[in-house]
């Protein structure tokens, strides 16, 4: 009973994200690309990829759906159970890292404009990004590994990454430990930080309006939610298991929170529009270098 009941709700979830992530990431998708080709800023690269990341775990959620509709166990081929363990963990990672580079360009491009303009050729927010997918792709092949290497596979199991022998714990919970500290913990308090900066910073400028102001919280609130909400009950799973030895009971549950990241992000990136980083630069731009015309042209042209 208490199986029917959790993939009942796990189904639910897969479903509702679903319908409502993939219209939203696809129209932001379009967003992005007409942004990108027109006039291609850090951030709207970041995003772009960020979007493409909800796509890829949307993609593979009707697989989830699958396994949720037949009692959680796992009747399709088996590799396919590899390749959507790896990429349904690792866009979760991905997208927490590139939230963190968003916030990264946010606080350079407020704390240091002529710096940012200096470094905001798109080669760089295309080479970061380049490095958080192979990052987090790289952590979570422990995904594949488990599974498919032979010292480790569980080949009596009828179920996709679930109920791992002691072997396989004893390689996987050390792992997931790692995964919290570097893949969460690292990016949700450079985002703290960034974003607490950003604010103290526009907040000391008079000249910029308060519409800009609320703004940049609602930008800030909406990434820490995404991960406070989205991301680390998941993560914080990954500690009480390394704790107890064994894969906390409840730790599917929090997956079902990441799920909903497809959902919250679109938000994420009405408020990451490229108009505020350019406006706030600009006004903090007149107040550093009075006498850089030329420079404040630019980014007035920008916006």
């Amino acid at each position: 009973m208490v199986l029917i009941v959790k993939s009942e709700v796990i189904l639910s979830v897969y479903i509702i994200s679903f319908l409502i992530g993939l219209p939203a990431n696809l129209f932001a998708l379009y967003a992005f690309s007409v942004k990108i080709y027109s006039k291609p800023l850090p951030v709207d690269i970041l995003l772009l990829n960020l979007t493409v990341s909800d796509l890829l775990f949307l993609i593979i959620l009707p697989l989830k759906m699958h396994e949720a509709a037949s009692d959680m166990t796992w009747t399709l081929p088996y590799f396919l159970c590899s390749i959507t363990s790896l990429t349904f963990f690792s866009t979760i990672y991905t997208s927490s890292l590139l939230l963190m580079a968003v916030s990264v360009v946010r606080y350079i491009s407020v704390a240091f404009p002529i710096t940012y303009h200096q470094l905001r050729k798109p080669v760089y927010a295309i080479v970061i990004s380049a490095v958080i997918w192979i990052f987090s792709s790289a952590h979570c092949s422990i995904t594949i590994i488990i599974q498919e290497l032979p010292s480790l596979a569980n080949k009596n199991s009828s179920v996709c990454y679930e109920n791992f022998t002691e072997t396989q714990l004893k390689v996987l919970l050390p792992v997931r430990l790692e995964l919290f500290f570097v893949l969460c913990l690292v990016p949700l308090l450079i985002c703290v930080y960034c974003y607490l900066s950003c604010i103290w910073i526009l907040y000391s400028r008079p000249r910029i309006s308060q519409v800009q102001k609320q703004k940049a919280i609602g930008m800030a609130l909406g990434t820490l939610a995404v991960f406070l909400i989205c991301v680390v009950p998941y993560n914080v799973s990954h500690v009480v298991g390394f704790i107890e030895g064994d894969s906390p009971k409840w730790r599917y549950y929090t997956l079902l929170l990441s799920t909903f990241n497809t959902c919250i992000d679109p938000i994420i990136f009405y408020f990451s529009s490229s108009a505020f980083q350019c406006r706030s630069t600009k006004f903090i731009l007149r107040r550093k270098r009075p006498t850089a015309t030329g420079l404040q042209m630019q980014y007035t042209n920008s916006s």
